[in-house]
């Protein structure tokens, strides 16, 4: 509940701006300072006006004020500069040190809010705050949602910029780990970028004319090959041959085989087929960062840079030996879309940001407006209660809101929750 106080101070929902302290002065509330989310007092800055006299400094909110003792503060000269103690109950007088007390105000957590507060924490409903959408503005909303894309954008872009600093500048290797991830499609991104990590592009170009080669080092380096498995399958025998003398010779360390996952995925599906498409990727010297630049943004183009086809083995087989009926050998229009949205888009962020071509970040912005947004679980969820997404930029701003506030229950960080406390508040 202290979570809440503090919310209805840093947000001014404690009614008129003229209160009594416990001690009978008067106060006036200025400013509530800002919310430290760090150790120490909660709000630094703020500003009141006691008996006349101007204060400035740091203010401390608790549910009951004798938390004051509870939680050591009595002991801590940080508090001594606390020019306020904001309280939801008053139980106890509370002093500093030095034995002066400090002023103290009364701020109840009113019945509304706190009624509304546990209807969007617990409620059961698969978009807890549904019920009560219609309560905000479209403007609101859809400003929020704008937010929420930019936010998501810039989560991804710092991973980006910290694998760019491990390699140097290196923005073509940042590529190639975060192409392989997106291969991963969510199931197997974390084993995909361990793939490509411990094989780095360095020792892949070296090999860039031999698509033999290429699916060596990469399903040697994942795991999956072994002299003693497939003893009738020619080509499976012939890529363990092969990683096994560039094994020695990079001196390489393949991952756990069993780091891969396969439930629930159709054979056509199988990382055998992602890992393979990533061979053709690097088929040629990879520059794909340098051809995503070069398109400018131009759906088409990117679309047609991930529009490469498999080695023909894989036209019949899902994984090794077992051969399956004919199988695709590119990737579907609905899995080069998720590819420019999880890796093309917030590459462009990442390096115009870098770059500080703001031409380059706008790209990124432009693109997923451009493209469907995606399908799943998600989407529909927040369709069901009347908040669609038409395309790839609302979509990801929906999946940034799950995540990172509905899922974690955050509805004090979120403007529609918000937006509903300060209803409430009024009320």
């Amino acid at each position: 509940m202290e979570k809440i106080l503090q919310y209805m101070w840093q947000f001014r929902m404690w009614g008129s701006s003229e209160k009594v302290l416990s001690d009978g002065r008067r106060v006036m509330l200025l400013d509530p300072g800002k919310l430290n989310v760090d150790a120490g007092p909660d709000f630094f800055n703020a500003k009141v006006i006691i008996d006349g006299v101007e204060w400035a400094g740091n203010v401390e909110v608790h549910v009951k004020a004798s938390d004051w003792k509870r939680h050591g503060h009595h002991n801590d000269a940080a508090y001594d500069n606390i020019i306020l103690h904001v309280v939801g109950i008053d139980d106890e007088v509370i002093c500093r040190r030095d034995g002066t007390p400090i002023p103290q105000l009364l701020m109840p957590l009113t019945p509304e809010i706190a009624q509304k507060y546990t209807q969007l924490v617990e409620g059961g409903a698969a978009v807890r705050c549904g019920a009560y959408l219609s309560e905000v503005p479209s403007l609101i909303m859809s400003d929020w949602l704008e937010t929420l894309a930019f936010e998501r954008l810039q989560s991804k872009t710092s991973r980006f910029v910290s694998l760019l600093e491990q390699n140097h500048g290196d923005w073509e290797e940042v590529c190639y780990v975060f192409l392989a991830r997106s291969l991963g499609f969510g199931l197997n991104s974390q084993p995909f970028e361990m793939l490509a990590r411990s094989l780095p592009l360095s020792v892949l170009r070296k090999h860039s004319d031999s698509r033999l080669q290429l699916e060596a080092l990469l399903f040697g380096q994942a795991g999956m090959l072994d002299v003693t498995e497939h003893v009738m399958d020619e080509y499976y025998q012939l890529l363990c041959r092969e990683y096994f003398f560039m094994m020695r010779k990079y001196s390489l360390r393949p991952m756990e085989r069993h780091l891969w996952k396969f439930a629930r995925t159709r054979p056509a599906n199988f990382p055998h087929r992602r890992i393979a498409l990533l061979a053709e990727f690097c088929y040629g010297g990879f520059a794909m960062m340098r051809q995503m630049i070069e398109a400018k943004g131009d759906v088409d183009k990117l679309r047609n840079l991930f529009a490469v086809e498999m080695s023909d083995y894989w036209s019949t087989h899902s994984s090794f030996e077992v051969a399956s009926q004919r199988n695709s050998l590119s990737l579907t229009r609905n899995s080069i879309d998720l590819l420019m949205i999880n890796l093309v888009a917030p590459l462009y962020y990442a390096y115009g940001g870098w770059s500080g071509d703001t031409s380059i970040e706008d790209m990124s912005m432009d693109l997923l407006s451009s493209i469907k947004a995606e399908s799943n679980s998600i989407i529909s969820r927040w369709a069901a209660v009347g908040v669609t997404a038409d395309n790839a930029l609302r979509s990801q701003a929906l999946l940034q809101l799950t995540k990172e506030y509905c899922d974690n229950r955050k509805c004090l960080y979120c403007r529609i929750g918000n937006r509903m406390l300060r209803i409430a508040g009024k009320k």
